[in-house]
């Protein structure tokens, strides 16, 4: 069984997610996680910024580059191979936990109620 790194929250899993296409920076990274989502995670800079920080400390993620565009400079951040272990990892946890509920749900459905 895979000993995992750090505790992956939905902010991360979703950062991890929109990063296995390819290098982004900031703004790209909130728009894929929205898209990825389908609107439901939409993340706010202070958030991104710090799970960023945390991803590339654990060695999840990692600077690309640094592009400097109308005067504003971008860091384009990458998934390592550590982070696309990790996320394999998270998604089949995931997964796992889905069935598990999913099974019991069924295992124990409510009683009809009776009509008069």
């Amino acid at each position: 069984m895979y000993q995992y790194i750090v505790a992956v929250t939905e902010p991360a899993f979703f950062i991890l997610t929109a990063l296995v296409g390819g290098p982004r920076h900031g703004y790209g990274i909130v728009g894929e996680v929205a898209e990825l989502s389908r609107g439901r995670v939409q993340l706010k800079i202070g958030t991104l910024y710090g799970v960023l920080d945390r991803l590339v400390g654990d060695g999840l993620v990692e600077l690309d580059r640094e592009e400097a565009e109308r005067g504003r400079l971008r860091r384009y951040y990458r998934l390592t191979g550590a982070g696309r272990h990790e996320l394999s990892a998270e998604a089949e946890r995931q997964a796992a936990n889905s069935r598990i509920a999913t099974d019991r749900l069924r295992m124990f459905q409510p009683a009809k109620a009776e009509t008069a």
